[in-house]
This record gives C-alpha cells, sequence and structure tokens, in this order.
C-alpha cells in the first residue's frame, strides 16, 4: 500500500499524456488533409520569425494594455509550470520538494514563480473584466456567441483554480514555510490555516498538490477542444508564416505558362505543348473546401486565438459588412474538424457529407466584401493569414463557376477586349486630349 499513491500518480500522467498524444496524432492528420506546399526556404528568417513573434511577443505587444497582460500570464505560466518537473519526479519516486536540496537558489527559483502566480492571477482577472463587464466590441461579434464565449471564460477560470492551488499548496507545506527563503508570497497566506492540526494542513497540502497536477493535464487536454491549441502551434505557424510581400499574389503556374504562350507572337496557338513546356493543370482551381487548401492555411485556422485584432482592423467589417477575418478563421478550423470527424466515423476515410467550407460556413458576400488591405495579416499577433483562405475562395468562384459580381465580369471583359478595364474603344483612348 506503501506505493499506491505513485501508481496512482503514474496511471494518471499516462493516461493524460496518452490522450494528449492521440489528439496531437488527429490534429497532424487533419492538417495533413491540406496541399502540400513548400516552405523549407529561408530557414534562418523563419526561425527570427519565431523567437521574435512566438517567443518574443513581439506583435502581441502593439496593443500595449493587452499585450502586456499577455506577456505576464505567457511568461508567468510558463516559468510556474517548470515545477511541475518536481511534482512530476515526487509523484513518480514518492520523494517531497526533490530540488529542495538546491537550498537558498530553490527558494528564490519558488518566491518567483510565487511573485509570478499573484501577477498571472491578476492579468486574468483584468482579462475576465474585458470580456465579461467592460464588454470590448471585439469580443460581442456574431461568431463570438456561444462556445467561443465560453472558452474564453473557461480558460481564464482555469488559470485562476491552477495559480490558487500552487500558491495553498505551498502556504500549507510545514517543510517549505519553515524554509529561509522562498516563501514570499505564502506566507502571507500560511495565517490563513492557523489553528489547523498538523495533519490537517497535510491533508490540505496533498490535495491542493493533487489537484495542481491533474488540473495541469486537464489543461494540457483541454488545448485541442480550445482557441488556446495556440500556445503550442503558434511557434510553428510563425515558422512557416509568409515571408513574401504581403500584397504579392500567388499565381497558377499552369495560367502563366498559358497566358505566356498567348503574348508570345513566334507561338504556335496550335500547337500542344509538350509536358515539360508546362505545369500540370490542377484538378480544380482555387479552393471550395478545406482539403482544397494548403496544409498552411489548415495550420493557421487552428492557431487562430480568437482574439479579434483581424476584424478590429478589418475597414469592410468596420464599415458593416459581414466580412470577418475572425470568422473566416474559425470557420475554416469547424469545418475541418467536421471533416476529421467524419473521416473517424468512416474507418479513416472521407465520405461525401453534402457540405463544403464556401456556401455552408463562408457566403460569397463575405468573400467579396474583403478589400485585400492586408490589415488583418498585419494585425494578427501570430502570422496567421485570412487573405490566402479569401483570395483561394475567390479563385475558384471566379475560375471554376463564373461567379464573379457584375462589375467584376464587365472589368474582365472590358479588359479582355479593349486592353484596360474601362468600356471604351481602343482606338478611343485618346479622345479626351482633343477636348
Amino acid at each position: 500500500m506503501s506505493y499506491l499513491p505513485q501508481i496512482l500518480f503514474a496511471l494518471a500522467l499516462i493516461l493524460g499524456v496518452g490522450y494528449f498524444t492521440r489528439n496531437v496524432k488527429k490534429l497532424i492528420r487533419n492538417i495533413k488533409l491540406g496541399q502540400d506546399k513548400d516552405v523549407s526556404d529561408n530557414k534562418g528568417e523563419r526561425w527570427k520569425n519565431m523567437a521574435m513573434i512566438a517567443l518574443g511577443q513581439s506583435k502581441m505587444v502593439k496593443r500595449p494594455i493587452a499585450g502586456f497582460l499577455h506577456v505576464i500570464v505567457y511568461v508567468g505560466f510558463v516559468i510556474i509550470n517548470i515545477e511541475v518537473l518536481e511534482i512530476i519526479i515526487d509523484g513518480l519516486f514518492g520523494t517531497h520538494r526533490i530540488f529542495s536540496s538546491m537550498g537558498s537558489l530553490y527558494g528564490i527559483l519558488i518566491g518567483s514563480f510565487e511573485i509570478l502566480a499573484v501577477l498571472v492571477l491578476v492579468a486574468v482577472i483584468v482579462f475576465w473584466l474585458r470580456r465579461n463587464v467592460i464588454k470590448l466590441k471585439r469580443f460581442l461579434s456574431a461568431e463570438m456567441k456561444g462556445w467561443p464565449k465560453n472558452d474564453g471564460n473557461i480558460i481564464l477560470y482555469f488559470e485562476v483554480v491552477l495559480m490558487c492551488l500552487f500558491l495553498t499548496m505551498n502556504a500549507t507545506d510545514l517543510q517549505f514555510q519553515a524554509m529561509d527563503s522562498g516563501n514570499v508570497i505564502s506566507q502571507f497566506i500560511a495565517p490563513w490555516f492557523e489553528g489547523f492540526s498538523e495533519n490537517t494542513l497535510h491533508l490540505i497540502e496533498r490535495t491542493a498538490w493533487w489537484l495542481h497536477i491533474l488540473g495541469i493535464l486537464v489543461f494540457l487536454n483541454y488545448l485541442y477542444f480550445s482557441k488556446h491549441l495556440h500556445i503550442l502551434l503558434a511557434f510553428p505557424n510563425t515558422y512557416y508564416g509568409k515571408l513574401t510581400p504581403k500584397g504579392q499574389f500567388s499565381n497558377l503556374e499552369s495560367v502563366t505558362n498559358e497566358v505566356k504562350l498567348m503574348m508570345d507572337p513566334n507561338a504556335d496557338p496550335f500547337a500542344v505543348p509538350e509536358a515539360t513546356d508546362t505545369a500540370e493543370v490542377p484538378a480544380k482551381f482555387g479552393a471550395s473546401d478545406v482539403q482544397d487548401l494548403s496544409w498552411v492555411q489548415l495550420l493557421n485556422a487552428y492557431t487562430c486565438t480568437e482574439c479579434g485584432r483581424c476584424t478590429s482592423s478589418c475597414p469592410a467589417n468596420m464599415t458593416g459588412k459581414k466580412l470577418s477575418p475572425r470568422k473566416i478563421m474559425m470557420d475554416t478550423r469547424d469545418r475541418l474538424e467536421e471533416v476529421g470527424k467524419n473521416i473517424d466515423a468512416n474507418g479513416g476515410e472521407f465520405k461525401d457529407d453534402g457540405k463544403q467550407l464556401l456556401g455552408d460556413y463562408i457566403t460569397n458576400e463575405e468573400l467579396w466584401a474583403c478589400t485585400t488591405c492586408n490589415a488583418c495579416v498585419e494585425a494578427c499577433p501570430v502570422s496567421i493569414d485570412p487573405l490566402s483562405i479569401i483570395l483561394e475562395m475567390r479563385r475558384y468562384l471566379v475560375m471554376e463557376q463564373s461567379a464573379a459580381p457584375m462589375e467584376l465580369n464587365n472589368m474582365m471583359s472590358n479588359i479582355e477586349n479593349n486592353g484596360a478595364p474601362w468600356p471604351y474603344n481602343q482606338m478611343d483612348r485618346l479622345n479626351w486630349v482633343n477636348e
């Protein structure tokens, strides 16, 4: 019976990590449903972007208040959970604060963790007030009703509980309180438990210890179902982020080669080009469903933090249009999850469910409201590119369904017939000079 706590701890650890691994495999499977995209270029610049944006939070702090609070939560939560290593060792081997042999250094570390825990609590409370009392406009959009709103609050409650358990665990640990340093914050909490017997304090300390580690395992597995998956995916997403100029449009090589052939005065328009002379024509132009997007775009969808910076910066959204870049990413993720569940339910094969991203999730009106200004791309703190998805779906509408708005069809017809977007014959183009 003396080994029962270690056995229970090992089982909890195996179940928690095992379920997390299962979800990670499913996540990778879903992302790989996207089209192949080569992002092996400029590795130095990619590593730099990941270090600056994901690790250094350089884009997050462009909004100082939210950015500063986020940095506190991010740094505090990561550093405090370094203590998880000690908890795991103690849990598996039946030891107690095994790193306390480090002496005063251990006290300094845990003292620093306690200060960070209090700062995290303050930041989380401010975040909760911004969402639920102040009610910032970007958290009140239509796509933020129901689960997205609840998810944002649930994660805040998680963080409050974990930080309180951490401080309670320290405050009721008689061995820790007997140390000369380290109990910077918990020394002020310890008096709350005066009058309790030593056995009762030990029971409280053990209960907080167990709930803390179990809470972390639950939190770890909750990430897959939450917008906070960006805690893990922000790093690869910023690494694989777009490096070309934001306004640069990706041309289809097959179409580019065909246009070049048409413009070549020496080319035989009736000659059949050799296979090496032109790119293979894709099965579909643009994207109508998630499988038509690249795996990088699907990674973008899973990384979305739902912070709303993209939507609050979007000029189309500001003027009352239906377009919300945040909703584009949320819809893409929701559809991808639906496709993944379809595959799971059908033995690893996707069965046509009569739905697609275009139409069932994202409307034509949303797509054509976009001005392609890249404000959403610039605003995103983790290098997500909603515009690339919008453009791929527009490409599908134009090239596969000829479903462009009348104004755009008129412009393209004028370019084809008159060599300019205006409805004037080329011979009359300079008539304004005579006036």
